[in-house]
């Protein structure tokens, strides 16, 4: 089982979704957050003082798989998020030690299926 964490661009989230429905990928989790990387943000105007914004907003996505699906969603994510400039975003692949779907009971493999 893997979890993989994907913050991307608000405006790619449907892209995303719909890169990931494709695969036959449906479980996310959507949070909103604001992030600084390389991107550094920008200055603007605001009633003539100049203020420096750092942290953009972003999209923190979450997806669990199994293993033999985590390279589907590694590669759904990428095509869904890709404009080709900079502030794309970051994907990260964690290891999940145990699942467990409260419902049924289910864990692990099946839990996620």
């Amino acid at each position: 089982m893997k979890l993989i964490i994907a913050y991307i661009r608000p405006e790619q989230l449907n892209a995303v979704k719909k890169s990931l429905f494709s695969k036959k990928i449906y479980g996310m989790s959507v949070t909103n957050c604001l992030g600084a990387g390389r991107q550094k943000g920008f200055t603007e105007t605001y009633r003539g003082v100049v203020m420096e914004v750092n942290l953009l907003k972003k999209i923190r996505l979450e997806v669990g798989l199994p293993d033999e699906k985590v390279q589907e969603g590694l590669d759904a994510i990428t095509a869904g998020a890709r404009t080709g400039s900079e502030g794309d975003g970051m994907i990260f692949v964690l290891n999940v030690e145990k699942t467990r779907r409260i419902r049924t009971g289910e864990e692990d493999g099946t839990a996620v299926n």
